[in-house]
């Protein structure tokens, strides 16, 4: 095959591939394999190759943390801490949704996205319910949270976890980079939301009472079973901490973490193995082996040619450039396809360059996909799994209404992005880390003060 048939043909089955999982008249897993199937038995790529090109630290970090978490969740600690934050407010409903928020944000850090919102909105109904009050504001303030929290730490959200695998950064290189940005962004896309709802939130004093009445013990369903799991995790997370620095993969913590689990709680592997979402792992192979066919191909390679012609070679262009697209593309487009993409243009445009350091365009790129998805209903997972639950109970959350309020809070937080970026590069690194932590900090206390105000009552 010449190469001129080898770059149209890979060129070609990409895009119609990603055409099709934008559609979603196909199930994306399904679009996935057939665009790698399509590609090896075009004679694009080899079969060894096409596995050569599966990021298997990716897909072993991902399968480990499933295991973990479906384990645990059978717990209900989950629930109960839902139901604790609640209780915390005292029942103020503005508090409540700052609250769940935070819950919603840090478990995200530490959990994928989709797990996280399963597990706090069946809770967040219930309460909205007891307090007389729509359940709307609370899902979008969750929604939000689940991305921002995500984009926070390595595991937090899977374009993290493929960038983190592909360029070798550890979990403290994520949190330390990009947590302090990501609380600035949290704490005023929060105070934000309680401004646009605070009209909507109001309660009666008995039904806020009726949420202190809760019983949070009660969602504990394993208490056996609770006590090993948060072990485990506290032990996976410190591994995620340290695994930079003892030379470990990820993905090692994240197994080890599962075995060890399965071990001390003597759980039924086989229903374990039920908790991992199998499509999920598959449309990653699928994509593993149809981005390696553009790169075979040459594609990816051409493509950084261009972009470096754009951008002039110089940093701060390619780097604004990249938070910008990410985030525009990832507001209508699965972010991983288009992360899966990007990792190896990125590369190129390094290689090809003569950029060492390539650690500024990999922050442009997490904060542009990860916070990009707050842009639409249709921009990330999560967004997609709590619009569906609202469906089911009567609520549906139309496209133009989550757009007219979480699209300028995802256009504010790319603002504050590129802010922070162009600090990062232009002055000293550590100085711009701890003044961003400290106004993060400044911000969240002045979070903390406004919501002692309560909210009107409903009269």
């Amino acid at each position: 095959m010449s190469g001129q048939t080898q770059v149209i043909l890979a060129t070609a089955i990409f895009l119609i591939t990603y055409a099709v999982i934008v559609s979603e008249k196909i199930h994306r897993t399904v679009a996935a394999l057939c665009g790698a199937a399509a590609v090896i038995l075009a004679g694009v790529i080899t079969p060894e190759l096409a596995v050569h090109y599966v990021d298997w630290n990716t897909i072993g970090l991902l399968t480990g943390m499933m295991v973990i978490v479906g384990i645990t969740r059978e717990t209900g600690i989950f629930e109960f801490l839902a139901i604790r934050a609640a209780k915390a407010a005292r029942g103020e409903p503005l508090r409540i949704l700052s609250a769940l928020s935070l819950v919603t944000a840090v478990l995200s850090a530490f959990l994928d996205n989709v797990t996280t919102v399963l597990l706090i909105v069946p809770v967040t109904f219930a309460i909205a319910g007891k307090l007389g009050v729509s359940p709307l504001p609370f899902l979008i303030a969750e929604i939000l949270a689940s991305n921002i929290g995500g984009t926070a730490t390595l595991v937090g959200d899977p374009p993290n976890i493929m960038i983190g695998s592909a360029v070798g950064l550890g979990f403290m290189d994520f949190v330390i980079n990009l947590a302090p940005v990501v609380v600035v962004i949290y704490a005023l896309t929060v105070f934000i939301l309680r401004h646009i709802y605070r009209r909507d939130l109001a309660a009666r004093p008995e039904r806020q009472k009726s949420i202190t009445e809760l019983d949070e013990w009660a969602e504990i369903k394993d208490p056996s079973l609770l006590k090993p799991c948060l072990w485990v995790l506290g032990l996976t997370v410190t591994g995620f901490v340290l695994h930079q620095y003892v030379h470990l993969e990820s993905s090692v913590v994240a197994l080890s973490g599962a075995a060890l689990l399965l071990l001390v709680t003597r759980f039924d592997p086989e229903h374990a193995l039920h908790t991992v979402e199998w499509p999920v792992i598959f449309f990653f192979i699928g994509l593993f082996a149809l981005v390696g066919a553009l790169e075979e191909a040459g594609v990816i390679e051409s493509v950084a040619h261009f972009a470096l012609e754009v951008t002039g070679g110089q940093l701060l262009p390619a780097g604004l450039l990249i938070l910008w697209l990410s985030a525009l593309a990832s507001a209508f487009v699965d972010n991983i396809p288009f992360v899966a993409t990007m990792i190896p243009l990125i590369q190129d445009m390094g290689r090809l360059g003569g950029i060492e350091n390539l650690n500024f365009l990999w922050w442009s790129l997490s904060l542009g996909a990860c916070l990009g998805g707050n842009g639409t209903v249709i921009g990330a997972s999560a967004n997609v799994v709590v619009v569906g639950m609202a469906e089911k109970r009567g609520l549906p959350i139309s496209f133009l209404g989550f757009l007219k309020v979480a699209f300028p809070l995802m256009i504010l937080s790319i603002i504050i992005s590129t802010a922070y970026l162009y600090a990062w590069l232009q002055f000293n690194t550590t100085a711009v880390l701890l003044a961003t932590t400290a106004a993060g900090l400044g911000l969240s206390a002045l979070l903390h003060l406004v919501s002692r105000r309560p909210a009107p009552e409903k009269r």
